[in-house]
């Protein structure tokens, strides 16, 4: 299920790019939702607000670390829920690692094609949804296994700890 999700994912993230390269001129920001939410199209060679810009190559390996990671977790999924997230999570960096890889100005130093507006706060892509929704979801399924197991409301204390020493008395 997560292999699906994020080939759907990214795919849908490289489709979405392409019409906004194919679209939008980037010089005007186009209402969708008023000033909430609209299109322009820029090139980001650096993460999220811009940081990093001038580690285009340094982002671009921290990505195909975090893909790797993502495979072995998605094939690892223990339950359908782990496996949307990790194949959201996965499906938003493949698309913007593709950017990075295959894009303007060279292999391993592209710039990533944002085109959704956040208000005047940031601009992102479908992959960087798809990645906040997974995430999201990561967090909702480790505070539910949380609430569920008892011993996390009492973690086991170390050999040694002073809790264990006064309960031995």
């Amino acid at each position: 299920m997560a292999l699906l999700v994020a080939a759907a994912a990214a795919g849908l993230d490289q489709v979405t790019k392409a019409v906004a390269e194919r679209t939008l001129d980037g010089s005007a920001r186009e209402p969708l939702l008023g000033d909430f939410l609209g299109l322009q199209l820029s090139f980001n060679p650096g993460s999220v607000l811009g940081l990093g810009s001038g580690s285009t190559w340094l982002l671009t390996v921290a990505a195909g670390l975090a893909f790797l990671a993502l495979t072995r977790a998605a094939l690892w999924a223990p339950s359908r829920g782990w496996a949307l997230a990790t194949g959201l999570l996965w499906g938003g960096v493949t698309g913007n690692l593709l950017d990075r890889l295959l894009a303007p100005p060279r292999f391993g130093q592209g710039h990533v094609t944002d085109f959704l507006t956040y208000g005047h706060l940031f601009i992102g892509n479908l992959a960087d949804v798809w990645l906040t929704f997974g995430a999201a979801l990561a967090a909702v399924l480790l505070m539910g296994e949380a609430l569920q197991d008892p011993s996390a409301q009492h973690p086991v204390q170390p050999p040694g700890h002073p809790q264990q020493l006064r309960e031995r008395k």
